[in-house]
């Protein structure tokens, strides 16, 4: 393949097929692979230019979930961890996640604490973004390296970087 395509790594979400679609709208191609059958050999001869983790119905908090390739997170391609994706990213690198009383689902603000690489051209440091969420467990504490970039009254990591990796996580 002569173009840019990403790697969607799917953990049963709804709207992965729409996360699909939506990165093909921007011209670039995409594949959805079900976590499990995600290898390096594959990844390899896919070339991906970046990785999306995808949420889904699971919890990172429960034994035997589902969880990202370890070298995924070593391969030096951008990650962005979305829900399931930034609660398994965090967890699997260092992080706690663990449920919450305060489940939400529907419209959000996020307060955008810093820039980060993730935003740009999209939203500004000091700025308020409105964003839909759908979660009940949540990151507690960040894996080493990690920043918060934007949070919400119910989600303090409710954006995440170690932009020097190049791995993001949203909670939405």
């Amino acid at each position: 393949m002569s173009h840019d395509h990403i790697l969607i790594v799917d953990f049963g979400s709804q709207v992965t097929q729409l996360i699909a679609r939506r990165v093909r709208e921007s011209g670039v191609y995409s594949e959805v692979w079900p976590f499990h059958s995600v290898t390096k050999d594959r990844v390899d001869a896919f070339a991906p230019r970046g990785i999306i983790l995808s949420g889904g119905p699971a919890s990172v908090t429960e034994e035997n979930s589902p969880r990202a390739p370890e070298f995924l997170f070593d391969y030096g391609l951008p990650i962005l961890g979305i829900c399931y994706g930034q609660q398994t990213m965090c967890e699997q690198l260092g992080g706690k996640v663990e449920g919450s009383d305060h489940k939400e689902f529907g419209r959000a603000f996020v307060a955008v604490k810093k820039p980060c690489a993730l935003f740009d051209g999209v939203w500004s440091a000091d700025t308020e973004a409105e964003v839909w969420m759908s979660h009940g467990d949540r990151v507690t504490k960040l894996p080493n390296g990690f920043d918060i970039m934007a949070a919400s009254n119910n989600a303090p990591f409710a954006v995440v970087a170690n932009e020097s990796r190049k791995l993001y996580g949203v909670q939405f």
